[in-house]
């Protein structure tokens, strides 16, 4: 679905620098928020983006940054549309800092398709690896050389040593480090203080504990002041390839209509670039949240119940009685409503022993097992959102299951050995499904669910 013909002016892409690591869990989040937050406060305007789908990380790095963080995925928008992402996550900042997923080369199943190294690539970006050196000498020799031979297109520009015991420590790793080619910029101790809370889908989205956050941010930005040499960083990230690239075009305005969106603690797991783009088709956004307002706001005529942890808040939801009565009587209505995830279970019978609001006839319950990764899902029946036999790209991430599962949409993993399954209720104005799906280079959904509300009786603009 996606047009090519959206892509307008060309613009450069400031000074850029990626934070990999070399695995998952070695800290290069917590030192991607730190090193935004040292850069925004030595007076610098610093954009943040992340590598991959998830929604959390951008909430930290939006903190730390002062800036809206992005998405850069390349299953989700293709390869071509990375700088176009890159250069809208910029905006006029004077450096872009992109955070890695996983590690450096791990990309979708064996492949280093989508991997931090990828987008690197792909942005002409020197890379800063983040090591745990924590249980580690000579070692580190070894791995680092490693990460530096494997591709010798990826441009490791800096290493960070994190997690060092002792100043005996970091001098035998410097050691070990002089037969690299690539300087250490970096040596961060231990700091059990600053540990950020998770739970079963990892980290906690920030806005469940905003003051919190920004305590440690700012600890968190002293310890990289101290510990990471920031000029040095500043000058790897100037040496990026010059790059042109053009920006993403807006969504066309089809119409002017009110849609309220789930929000708060419970339902956080909103893209930038899906809200623009169903501002620029003519949706006026109006939040709500299901776990304190008794009542949908007056007004709206549309509604998007994006993901989030509704499974962690069932029992408060649930006594929101006259919320849920609300959410109930608008679908009765024929209100148009798209819920991802967290808004499929709220639309549930119930989740787990707490009723919901009973638009889809089907249970939600909490499972042990985690199902995330890529989807290919192509629409069996139709909706106001796909037609049959249209396919959309999204992603998975919950440690739920909603029984029956549906059978709007079959839906493939990337796993080649994984059959097809189906899932996903849809009806002349429901799109529910287990799907989060990007609209950072394709509004044609966005234009798609302002037109839906348009046609229940609201004007559409020419």
């Amino acid at each position: 679905m996606e047009d090519l013909g959206h892509i307008l002016n060309s613009v450069a892409i400031p000074p850029r620098v990626v934070i990999a690591g070399t695995h998952s869990g070695c800290g290069k989040t917590t030192l991607t928020v730190g090193i935004a937050a040292a850069l925004y406060e030595r007076g610098h305007r610093v954009a943040t983006a992340k590598v991959g789908p998830d929604y959390i990380d951008t909430g930290y790095l939006t903190i730390a940054s002062g800036r809206q963080s992005r998405n850069l995925d390349v299953f989700l928008s293709s390869e071509k549309m990375i700088l176009p992402l890159a250069k809208r996550a910029a905006g006029d900042a004077e450096f872009l800092i992109v955070e890695g997923v996983m590690g450096l080369y791990d990309g979708i199943g064996s492949s280093m398709r989508g991997s931090t190294a990828h987008v690197s690539k792909l942005l002409y970006s020197p890379v800063i690896l983040v090591v745990d050196a924590s249980s580690m000498s000579l070692s580190v020799s070894a791995l680092v050389n490693g990460y530096i031979d494997y591709d010798p297109d990826v441009r490791i520009g800096g290493i960070i040593l994190n997690r060092v015991g002792s100043t005996r420590h970091e001098s035998i790793l410097r050691d070990a480090l002089a037969r690299c080619d690539v300087p250490v910029v970096g040596v961060v101790p231990k700091h059990s203080d600053i540990v950020w809370p998770s739970r079963h889908l990892g980290l906690i989205p920030p806005v469940e504990y905003r003051n919190q956050v920004e305590e440690s941010v700012t600890k968190l930005s002293g310890i990289v002041r101290d510990c990471v040499d920031l000029d040095t960083l500043e000058s790897i990230a100037g040496s990026a390839s010059p790059v042109n690239t053009k920006d993403v075009a807006k969504a066309r305005r089809v119409g002017d209509v009110v849609v309220g969106y789930a929000s708060g603690a419970a339902f956080s797991f909103l893209y930038a670039d899906n809200m623009e783009r169903l501002t620029e088709a003519g949706a006026t956004l109006v939040p709500f949240d299901p776990l304190h307002d008794a009542h949908l706001p007056s007004g709206v005529q549309g509604l998007y119940l994006c993901g989030g942890f509704p499974e962690v808040y069932a029992e408060s939801i649930s006594a929101n009685s006259s919320f849920l009565n609300d959410i109930r009587s608008a679908a009765d209505d024929g209100m148009p409503i798209w819920a991802e995830c967290g808004g499929l279970s709220l639309l549930s019978r119930r989740i787990d022993e707490f009723e919901m609001a009973g638009v889809v006839d089907a249970d939600t319950t909490m499972k042990s097992k985690l199902v995330v990764g890529y989807r290919t899902a192509k629409a069996r029946l139709s909706s106001f959102l796909l037609d049959p036999g249209e396919s959309v790209r999204g992603h998975e991430f919950h440690h739920t299951i909603v029984e029956p599962a549906g059978d709007a949409l079959a839906i493939k993993s990337m796993a080649p050995d994984v059959q097809t399954l189906h899932g996903g209720f849809v009806s002349e104005s429901l799109f529910a499904s287990y799907l989060h799906l990007h609209m950072g280079t394709d509004p044609t959904l966005a234009e798609r669910f302002v037109a839906a509300i348009c046609q229940k009786g609201y004007p559409v603009s020419r």
